[in-house]
């Protein structure tokens, strides 16, 4: 019996050894035919272009016919400038009273969360999530939070 024992492990050992040496080739096959995809670009050009398109084409469609959507894209827009410039004085001019670039960039990323957060109440395409609320309440919400968020980061300044 004991030598049954001592045959049994050397064959567990070698099963496996056997079993990460036939990983180890899958892996290989699988990374070869990744490669051979990605030379070729089809399938993953595919996977990143229809999603990207189908996104842009209900873009446009959101903003046919509504002007107020494209007033608050362009505030948007022009959220991301002011960003982009605090945090790039920031890095080149230093930043000296620290609290104030962090209340005006907090105001700036605020303010762009609670923008997007009304454009996604007028949204024509979203009128089935937002059932019950009218376009008036959606707004003054956004003034109020809006106010809410300036008021707090006054007070940050000192």
């Amino acid at each position: 019996m004991a030598r049954k024992d001592a045959t049994k492990k050397p064959n567990t050992k070698k099963s496996s050894v056997s079993v990460i040496a036939n990983a180890k080739n899958e892996a290989n096959v699988a990374t070869r035919s990744l490669k051979t995809q990605s030379q070729l670009g089809e399938p993953f050009l595919a996977q990143i272009t229809i999603p990207i398109s189908a996104t842009y084409s209900q873009y446009v469609k959101d903003l046919k016919g509504s002007s107020r959507l494209r007033l608050i894209d362009t505030f948007l827009a022009f959220l991301v400038a002011v960003g982009v410039v605090q945090f790039g004085f920031c890095v080149l001019g230093g930043s000296f009273p620290f609290n104030a670039f962090l209340s005006g960039f907090g105001a700036t990323v605020g303010q762009f969360v609670l923008t997007v957060a009304l454009r996604l109440q007028s949204a024509e395409s979203n009128k089935q999530l937002f059932k019950g609320l009218l376009p008036e309440r959606a707004f003054g919400e956004y003034i109020f939070a809006s106010l809410l968020l300036h008021f707090v980061l006054i007070h940050f300044i000192n």
